[in-house]
C-alpha cells in the first residue's frame, strides 16, 4: 500500500512542522506492507540552519549536502531502510510509485559498495521553497513502522547545535610522508614513459590527532562557510565516526534523461588578490601540461558514456577559482538512452580525474603502490530518485574517529610531473579543510 500525504498547513517553525507530523501518526495504520509519505512546508529564515539542527539530533545516520549553486539542499535523519550499493537502492525505487522518494548517502572509491539511506526525515530546500518529509515504509507492517516513527520524532528536539570549539591539535602525520611520495611520483612517471598508463592519480591521507573527539558537524560549518563554489556534504555513521568535505567536482546530474558531467583536472594556486589570480588563471588555461591532464578526462568520459547516450556536448574550458586553488572544468551535456543512476555510476566512477587512464592500469597501480585504502575519498556523495539524482565526487573531504581526523587530498601524474610541484599541490587542496582545524572556529 502506497500514499503521498502532502499536508496543507501552514508552520513557522521546525517545532510547529515536528508537531504536524506527529499528528499525522495518529491515524490507524494497516499491519501490512506499503510505504506511506508525509510533507510539511517549511518557511525560509536565518535563524534556522539544517546542518546545525540535524548534528544536535540523538539520531542516526545523519546525512547533509548542498550544492555548489547553492540552490539545493537536504538533510536527513535515521534510516527506514539501508542500501549497501547504489545498485540496490535503484532496484528499490523502481518498485515505488512516488517518483520524488529520494535515497541519500555515500558511493566508496570502489563503487561497489555504498552507504546509502532511505531516510526517515528529510528536510529539503529547493531554491526558495522548503519542506520536511516524514517516511513510512514497512515490508511486513506499516502499523508497527507508525509505531517506531513515533518514538523517532519524540526523540528529536528544535534547538540547534552551537559549533564547538577546534581542541588542541597533538599530533600530525603524512602517509605517505614526503621521500616515499617522492618515490612513487617518480614510481609512476617511469610506468607512464613506458606506456603502461597515461596518468594516474595519487593521493596522501594526513592523520591529525586531538586532545579531544571532535565534532564533524562543527568543522562541516566552518568548511561551507569557508569553501566557496563547492558541495559540502557530511554523513555522520554515529556519535564517534563520519565522513564529511567541501567539493568543487560534480560526479553527475540527472534530470529525467538530461545527464550533465564533467572534467575537473588541471590546477594552480589560488590568490587573496583578484588580479594575481586572474594572472594564474590565465597561465592555467594556456599552460599544455594541464590542458592535456583535463583533455585526458574529458575524452575518457566521452568513450565511457558513448553507448549510453545519443550525443554529447563538450562545453568551452572555464576556469574555477575556490579558496586556495584554481581547476579547469569543461562541462559535458547529454541525453541518456534510459533514465539508470547504477550506470551512470558504473561508467563514470571513478573518472580519470581520481583515478587516471586507461582506468584499469591506474587502478592495479594504486591498489598496488599507495599505502593506504582510500574508502569513501574519492567515491561520491548524494541522493538518487526515479525522477532525478545528482552525486559529487567525494574531494577535499575528511573522516573523523573520535579524536583523530584523516584528511585526504590528490593529484594527477602524467608525463612530465615533479614530485616536489604534485606534493605542493596536494598541500594547497588539502589546505581548504586544514586551515580551519588550527585556528579558532
Amino acid at each position: 500500500m502506497w500514499g503521498f500525504y502532502p499536508l496543507e498547513v501552514c508552520v513557522l517553525s521546525v517545532s510547529a512542522a515536528l508537531e504536524s507530523l506527529r499528528g499525522c501518526l495518529n491515524d490507524e495504520f494497516p499491519a501490512s506492507s506499503g510505504t506511506r509519505i508525509f510533507d510539511v512546508s517549511f518557511p525560509l529564515h536565518d535563524a534556522f540552519d539544517p546542518l546545525l539542527w540535524c548534528g544536535h539530533q540523538p539520531q542516526w545516520p545523519q546525512f547533509y549536502w548542498q550544492q555548489r549553486s547553492g540552490d539545493e539542499e537536504l538533510a536527513a535523519l535515521g534510516a527506514v531502510k539501508t542500501f549497501s550499493s547504489l545498485a540496490e537502492a535503484q532496484r528499490f525505487l523502481q518498485h515505488q510509485q512516488h517518483q520524488d522518494l529520494r535515497i541519500c548517502g555515500l558511493n566508496a572509491f570502489s563503487p561497489q559498495v555504498g552507504a546509502l539511506v532511505l531516510p526517515r526525515l528529510e528536510w529539503r530546500r529547493v531554491g526558495g521553497a522548503a519542506s520536511l518529509r516524514l517516511v513510512l515504509c514497512s515490508d511486513a507492517s506499516l502499523r508497527e513502522d507508525a509505531h517506531a516513527a513515533r518514538e523517532f520524532l519524540h526523540s528529536l528536539t528544535a534547538e540547534q547545535a552551537r559549533p564547538a570549539a577546534i581542541p588542541e591539535l597533538l599530533s600530525e602525520r603524512h602517509v605517505p610522508e614526503y621521500p616515499r611520495w617522492r618515490e612513487l611520483i617518480l614510481q609512476a612517471t617511469r610506468a607512464i614513459a613506458a606506456a603502461e598508463m597515461e596518468k594516474v592519480v595519487l593521493a596522501r591521507a594526513t592523520d591529525l590527532r586531538f586532545a579531544a573527539p571532535l565534532d564533524a558537524w562543527s568543522i562541516m560549518a566552518a568548511s561551507r562557510r569557508s569553501n566557496f563554489n563547492c558541495f559540502h556534504f557530511l554523513m555522520a555513521f554515529n556519535p564517534q565516526q563520519a565522513f564529511f568535505g567541501s567539493t568543487p567536482e560534480r560526479l553527475w546530474r540527472r534530470r529525467g534523461t538530461l545527464l550533465r558531467t564533467e572534467a575537473l583536472a588541471g590546477t594552480v594556486a589560488g590568490h587573496a588578490d583578484d588580479r594575481q589570480a586572474q594572472a594564474l588563471a590565465d597561465w592555467l588555461m594556456h599552460d599544455d601540461k594541464n590542458q592535456r591532464e583535463n583533455m585526458l578526462v574529458v575524452e575518457d568520459i566521452c568513450q565511457r558514456m558513448q553507448d549510453e547516450v545519443q550525443m554529447l556536448e563538450v562545453l568551452p574550458p572555464q576556469v574555477v577559482r575556490l579558496r586556495n586553488v584554481q581547476h579547469l572544468r569543461r562541462c559535458i551535456w547529454t541525453a541518456l538512452n534510459a533514465p539508470d543512476d547504477t550506470r551512470c555510476l558504473h561508467q563514470l566512477q571513478p573518472t580519470a580525474a581520481v583515478a587516471g587512464l586507461p582506468r584499469r592500469a591506474a587502478l592495479d597501480f594504486i591498489t598496488q603502490n599507495e599505502p593506504f585504502i582510500r574508502e569513501w575519498y574519492a567515491g561520491s556523495a548524494g541522493y538518487l530518485s526515479l525522477a532525478q539524482s545528482e552525486f559529487c565526487v567525494a574531494l577535499r573531504s575528511a573522516k573523523v574517529e573520535n579524536d583523530t581526523l584523516r584528511l585526504y587530498a590528490g593529484a594527477g601524474i602524467v608525463s612530465g610531473s615533479d614530485p616536489e610541484q604534485e606534493w605542493q599541490e596536494i598541500e594547497n587542496k588539502a589546505a581548504g579543510l586544514r586551515s580551519l582545524l588550527l585556528r579558532k572556529m
